[in-house]
């Protein structure tokens, strides 16, 4: 006889946050990486230990909009809505786009990629750019976590228990001005995991950089960004000098620790990943229009 599951599916948002804060409840969006992490041999069910709650039809879980220049993306989005909403961002589409084939686009989530905090999360390096923060909500009311403190290790993240993801929320993403690229490194250009994940961006006044920032995925346990070393180009003129350049390099060769596992190995992610960044910013120092 098949185990009895318990799973809830509230029409309300406050009932679903209600019944969290009475039982520890396992969170289930598009559900494309629980039912993978719980998945037992074929024909038997996903053993998931605690009670299932659904939240993927919540409709205040399903809007975007702009605020000033901020950009609202609710959390239980799916990345083919994503793709079809001419709010968001090319260089996210262009990310979403890499992600797994349509029929997962059409399940997965823009909270559930950031809740799963895998370290290869095909979106993440992209949202650590854009300074993401995430809305969390329980019934004690409301708290927003930059993404950066929210993912804390592999699979590890700064939620509790009777808390939902309701909202990622894009800073001044729809400012003019911003040069931002996003590269994927894998066996396929989409449906395979990220060897390594890149993304830039940079702000110029003229040609003095106001502003610039660099994440790369799958080359530590969470995503790599040092604003300290960004800190160092503020200022600085274009064309960037090559040592400019190089010492910037260096100073990710020292941060940037991968591993070796069937996907790849650490030599080969971590000279991607550091030619990425040589390439982003030679690229960017020859292009003044940015």
């Amino acid at each position: 006889m098949a185990e009895k599951i318990i799973a809830y599916r509230f029409d309300r948002l406050e009932e679903t946050l209600s019944q969290l804060n009475k039982a520890n409840c396992a969170i289930v969006a598009g559900g494309t990486d629980v039912m993978v992490m719980h998945k037992s041999r074929r024909g038997v069910p996903p053993k998931i230990p605690k009670p299932i709650i659904f939240i993927d039809h919540l409709p205040e879980l399903k809007q975007v909009n702009q605020n000033g220049d901020d950009l609202h993306i609710g959390a239980c989005c799916t990345y083919s809505e994503l793709l079809r909403d001419p709010l968001i961002p090319i260089p996210l589409k262009k990310a979403i786009k890499t992600i797994a084939a349509p029929a997962i686009r059409n399940r997965g989530t823009l909270g559930g990629n950031i809740c799963n905090a895998s370290p290869a999360g095909d979106t993440l390096p992209l949202l650590y750019i854009y300074n993401a923060k995430l809305l969390l909500r329980s019934v004690n009311g409301d708290r927003i976590v930059p993404i950066s403190d929210f993912i804390q290790g592999v699979r590890r993240v700064q939620r509790e228990p009777n808390e939902i993801l309701t909202e990622i929320i894009l800073p001044s993403v729809l400012e003019e001005g911003a040069h931002v690229v996003f590269e994927k490194v894998g066996n396929r250009n989409a449906d395979a995991i990220a060897k390594v994940g890149f993304a830039g961006y940079i702000r110029t006044n003229g040609t003095v950089i106001d502003d610039v920032r660099f994440a790369f995925g799958a080359v530590g346990p969470t995503m790599i960004r040092s604003v300290d070393i960004e800190t160092k180009l503020l200022g600085k003129n274009l064309p960037l000098a090559d040592g400019d350049i190089s010492q910037v390099v260096v100073a990710f060769d020292k941060m940037i620790k991968p591993i070796d596992d069937q996907r790849s190995t650490a030599l080969y992610r971590k000279t991607v990943a550091l030619n990425l960044l040589r390439y982003f910013l030679t690229s960017s120092t020859h292009n003044q229009h940015i």
